[in-house]
């Protein structure tokens, strides 16, 4: 993936962060993780609101990890951790992580195949916090991809969020300048339940 793709405000990262602001009560002291975070918009509105929150992206893209730091920087936020963690690799600074209560990520599931390299980052983080949810947007962009059978195959569920319940579905939030259609959906990925719930 081009790291240029994390240098830009995408439709869904605008979407996540209208969803921390429609629950800002929620998170102060929650400890909240982005992954995957580029320009950092909705872990830069979680912190704001009162989150403890930490910023990551692959640590082999240097130029998003530095644009993580540009934001809380701009935004008053210089005691914000920035970490480099790689979907699907094992790591010192992913081990370390202090326990979270949310995982925040928006257009992660891009490429399909990273796909399942996310959902084992998430399995692992949510095997290490139980009570832990992971609040992604993502952007529709064709019918073939779907998540469905890793969310089973790593024992996890999801339940959609629609944009309408927390006031996301206007024009100028979920649409952008940029060519193409943009359909962003909503899910909250959790552990599921013994009873295959």
């Amino acid at each position: 993936l081009d790291s240029q793709y994390g240098m830009y405000v995408w439709p869904c990262a605008v979407v996540l962060a209208q969803y921390l602001w429609a629950h800002r009560r929620s998170l102060p002291g929650k400890r909240v993780l982005e992954i995957g975070a580029g320009v950092s918009l909705p872990g830069v509105v979680a912190a704001r609101c009162g989150a403890q929150a930490i910023l990551s992206d692959s640590e082999e893209l240097p130029r998003c990890l530095q644009s993580c730091r540009s934001s809380c920087r701009m935004n008053r936020l210089p005691h914000v951790p920035v970490l480099g963690l790689t979907w699907g690799r094992l790591s010192p600074e992913l081990l370390s992580l202090a326990p979270i209560d949310i995982i925040l990520g928006s257009d992660v599931f891009f490429d399909p195949k990273d796909f399942e390299d996310i959902l084992t980052t998430i399995y692992f983080l949510l095997e290490k916090n139980p009570h832990a949810q992971f609040w992604t947007t993502y952007q529709v962009r064709s019918a073939d991809w779907s998540v469905e059978a890793l969310l089973y195959k790593w024992k996890l569920k999801s339940i959609h969020v629609p944009l309408h319940s927390f006031g996301a579905d206007k024009e100028h939030l979920a649409s952008s300048s940029l060519p193409g259609r943009h359909t962003i959906e909503m899910m909250i990925i959790s552990l599921a339940q013994s009873d295959g719930t």
